[in-house]
């Protein structure tokens, strides 16, 4: 009998659709057709997928009132946030059409006694592994990339959202791709795992737990097969003795909250320089409370309820498992009565080494103030981390910030006297237990290609 999966509306606790999952052996089947739309896709030219392309943003932009609907009720994404991903996706699929061609185009070099062509090949069906909390972005950012180099793509997505995981699948139909150059698979962790080892999936892109990644990588590599992981992270902002307070906290304020606090690059630890921390918890505590968390359809909400009940039991226990070894509340740190997986915006201060909030990635509004006695431990305390996906330095010597940030932050971004999200054009990447490769800015479209090298003789 075929199992089921039930998606939930995460503010109502109502369920939203049933959705069956494929068997192993469907599973298979789709990699086979991906693997046999490859044989024809990879000889298409540059111009045709940057057509197409191009149509697949019309097509996010023509359906995007049924992609934020389908965001709201299935992980609770606040609507405007939701345009703000809707357009990011369309920006995506625009700036690969018209980059494509250039960021893999033939290089011609010399050699001793003839010429060499440098040639960019797609390797063929990239298996992926993409999380929830951006359902349209993180599928689009990978599965664009690696369309447009001329591989193809079967994509699992995460079990909470499987109607956006149908739904992308129909935006590339309605697009014009052709039958099986995408597909999603509404499969579970384990079939995803076995799908690694098909001899026709010929690499792996996976965006989740730094755990379940090394994972992926560990089964990938025994076949010498090609990963790109985007973990987790707990990006720290360090706000240093010469920075504009009122500029910190605005920005850190609005990096903490983003997407509900469920965002691998939000700003996560805060490491305040003595001489401005009651400056900077005073006005981050103001702005703070005026947060609304409520229904993400009303127009003033800020802040929606987390995806799914176990998240936010998970983010709960880590708040009460720092506390009980010395962290301290400011703000928030109860979990609410009534429907809807919902969590306070939460402030914790006091902040140690071998607690949740200083080791882990806290995956919710929650933030965690660390004061430093100098801007030189402020930085170590940044990069005294597991993780290296992002940050933020606030200074206002622009010179000092970018020297900090290029030669001594261990990150593979980082932020600037505010905070940014994904750009279709800068790479996206990080390092340590963050991950590695990278996507976005062309990067994403020379992961999984073979760098040919064709020797001509003179």
């Amino acid at each position: 009998m075929s199992e089921t999966v039930n998606t939930v509306n995460p503010t109502t606790e109502q369920p939203v659709a049933e959705y069956t999952l494929m068997s192993e052996a469907e599973a298979n089947q789709a990699v086979d057709s991906a693997n046999t739309a490859f044989l024809s896709w990879k000889k298409t030219s540059f111009a045709e997928r940057a057509e197409l392309m191009n149509n697949l943003a019309d097509q996010i932009e023509k359906q995007s009132d049924a992609i934020i609907d389908l965001m709201v009720k299935e992980m609770g994404k606040v609507v405007e946030q939701g345009k703000q991903e809707v357009e990011l996706c369309a920006a995506i699929c625009r700036y690969t059409a018209e980059n494509g061609a250039s960021v893999l185009e033939d290089e011609n070099r010399v050699f001793e006694g003839g010429t060499a062509i440098i040639t960019y090949q797609p390797l063929g069906v990239i298996l992926g592994n993409q999380p929830w909390n951006f359902p349209l972005y993180q599928v689009i950012r990978y599965s664009a990339a690696n369309i447009m180099a001329g591989n193809t793509t079967v994509m699992k997505h995460a079990k909470n959202v499987f109607g956006m995981a149908e739904l992308i699948e129909k935006l590339y139909t309605d697009a014009g791709f052709p039958e099986h150059v995408y597909q999603s698979l509404l499969i579970d962790g384990k079939t995803a795992s076995a799908l690694i080892k098909h001899d026709k999936v010929r690499g792996v892109t996976f965006t989740g737990s730094d755990g379940v990644g090394k994972s992926v990588a560990e089964t990938a590599a025994s076949l010498a097969k090609k990963t790109v992981l985007e973990l987790g992270s707990n990006d720290a902002f360090v706000v240093l003795s010469d920075a504009d307070v009122e500029t910190a906290v605005k920005a850190c304020v609005q990096g903490r909250i983003v997407n509900n606090g469920e965002t691998c690059v939000a700003a996560k630890r805060f490491i305040i320089t003595k001489s401005v921390y009651d400056q900077f918890k005073t006005q981050f505590l103001t702005a703070f409370k005026t947060l609304k968390v409520g229904d993400p359809r009303d127009e003033d909400t800020d802040l929606g309820p987390m995806a799914r009940e176990d998240l936010r039991d998970e983010l709960h226990k880590q708040v009460m498992e720092s506390v009980a070894k010395g962290a301290s509340i400011l703000l928030g740190g109860e979990v609410p009565d009534g429907k809807g997986w919902f969590y306070p915006v939460t402030i914790l201060e006091n902040i140690k080494p071998g607690m949740p909030a200083y080791d882990d990635e806290l995956f919710g509004p929650v933030a965690s103030f660390i004061k430093a006695e100098n801007d030189a431990e402020a930085m170590q305390i940044a990069n005294d981390s597991r993780y290296g996906l992002g940050g933020g330095i606030f200074t206002t010597d622009k010179e000092k910030a970018i020297k900090l940030a290029r030669e001594e932050f261990d990150t593979g971004m980082v932020n600037i006297n505010g905070y940014s999200l994904a750009q279709p054009n800068l790479p996206f990447g990080g390092v340590k237990d963050s991950g590695y490769g990278r996507e976005h800015g062309g990067f994403g479209m020379r992961e999984f290609v073979n760098e040919k090298t064709i020797f001509i003789s003179e």
